[in-house]
């Protein structure tokens, strides 16, 4: 993928409409000729790295929203909802679609979402939690406000490299004449966190690991200070149904709670200063793999960016339970289940141990660009010997060069493992590791020869 020259005339032609800018005044804010823009906004010439820094400069641009067409998947994207059945007859081939996808990108991206929309309204599977998780995604995981707040409260409290738990003890003690008490597990047997308010305690689950346990205070004061601003962010959010709107709402508070512990501006200065080394970051803040891999998801403020991971939870039958891409373009998470070729799975049988894999997507025989990944075992509580579940990262692998985990690691394409995004999603042939045949593909048999994979079918 870094490897590609980036084509985005109409990403530019409107930025500059936007701007109420003339060719020439946008020619002469890049530093290139008037001729040379027009070239890039006709698609004749791509957009070099120059002149990429000069749109962050000069317009404080997202170089991000160059690739618009990532945000359907690409060229490939846009081949697997045009192989829908109903368009058969058409006749549409790839040459057209290219076509299509260069002159008209914004057409392209309205033609995917009223088809993604028509298929969501229909799907079997679309409940409060996939309306909660569609709107997180609408903010791309970033919530500016409660950021800034969560980092005024860091200072206030001066949180630091000390004993959080002990801070935010003091801060229930002090502020809300709450005191912290651990009980033990037949106690609270269903319970990991309570509210006891005729005592005036917080109680916590002896079971809860030591991150664990001040991730649930941080959770206790964003319910007990910062309730107003979460409502606020929920109520405007259009959901159907109070369900959709109370995950949204869980969400909220954790991630005030992950921002208390994580400050934003400290916790993007030490990634950087330690090209994000997990483990080390880990224990800095005293968090858990979960907790650090929802932040990561979270670095979007604008000037102040960290790099666009996307985290996954998934369990033993390769489910997803939670899925955030945040700025991240990956595609091959967004089926309800992963590839199997994918190293997460790998994790379960290797607990505690992290496991880095460069993979890239291969849709429709041509490869895309990779992803550096690196997954964990975590319990699904926070409590030792409950139920696991493997915590994925990844990065695209033209960012992930200076990383920590990276080193060591080949991130040349031919040297990515090629996976799919779930066997029913997939369009990979003559695949060993494939369980089911690909939605909307005709399948083809043959009487005289068995092939490797038990579901053939046509290629495009």
């Amino acid at each position: 993928m870094g490897d590609e020259a980036l084509f985005a005339g109409p990403a530019i032609r409107r930025l500059r409409k936007q701007e109420g800018l003339t060719q020439a005044a946008t020619a002469a804010r890049l530093d290139i000729s008037p001729s040379y823009l027009n070239l890039i906004e006709r698609n004749q010439r791509p957009v070099s790295a120059r002149v990429v820094m000069q749109l962050v400069d000069q317009f404080d641009f997202d170089p991000r929203n160059l690739r618009e067409d990532e945000t359907i998947g690409g060229l490939d994207g846009l081949s697997r909802r045009f192989a829908d059945e109903r368009f058969a007859d058409l006749g549409i081939d790839r040459d057209e679609l290219q076509e299509f996808l260069s002159a008209a990108p914004q057409a392209a991206a309205a033609f995917a979402r009223l088809y993604d929309n028509a298929g969501s309204a229909i799907a079997s599977d679309d409940g409060p939690l996939a309306a909660s998780r569609r709107e997180i995604e609408k903010w791309r995981n970033h919530f500016a406000d409660l950021d800034l707040a969560a980092e005024e409260l860091a200072d206030e409290m001066r949180l630091s490299r000390g004993d959080i738990g002990l801070a935010l003890t003091e801060r229930l003690r002090e502020r809300h004449q709450l005191s912290v008490r651990i009980l033990p597990r037949d106690v609270m047997p269903d319970s990991l966190r309570r509210l006891d308010l005729h005592a005036r305690q917080v109680q916590l689950s002896e079971m809860l690991s030591h991150a664990s346990r001040n991730f649930q205070l941080a959770l206790q004061l964003a319910r007990l200070e910062y309730s107003d601003p979460i409502d606020s962010i929920a109520k405007g959010a259009k959901f159907d149904d109070d369900a959709a709107r109370a995950f949204f709402s869980r969400h909220l508070t954790g991630y005030f709670a992950a921002a208390l512990l994580m400050p934003y501006s400290r916790f993007l200065r030490a990634c950087e200063a330690t090209g994000y080394d997990l483990p080390v970051l880990e224990r800095r803040f005293g968090v858990s793999f979960e907790q650090l891999a929802h932040r990561l998801t979270t670095l979007q403020r604008v000037g102040q960016r960290g790099l666009p991971f996307f985290m996954v939870r998934l369990d033993r039958a390769g489910q997803f339970s939670k899925t955030f891409t945040g700025a991240s373009t990956a595609r091959f998470i967004n089926s309800d289940t992963s590839c199997p070729l994918w190293h997460a799975h790998r994790a379960f049988e290797r607990a505690g141990e992290l496991q880095v894999q460069f993979v890239a997507l291969d849709v429709a025989g041509e490869r895309e660009g990779g992803w550096l990944t690196l997954a964990r075992t975590v319990e699904g509580s926070g409590a030792p010997g409950e139920a696991q579940f493997v915590v994925a990262l990844g990065v695209e692998a033209v960012l992930a060069e200076e990383l920590a985990q990276a080193r060591g690691i080949s991130l040349r394409s031919q040297d990515a493992q090629r996976i799919g995004p779930g066997c029913a999603d997939c369009h990979r042939r003559q695949c060993t590791q494939r369980s089911l045949p690909p939605r909307g593909r005709a399948l083809s048999f043959d009487t005289v020869r068995r092939s490797v994979t038990p579901f053939e079918f046509a290629s495009d």
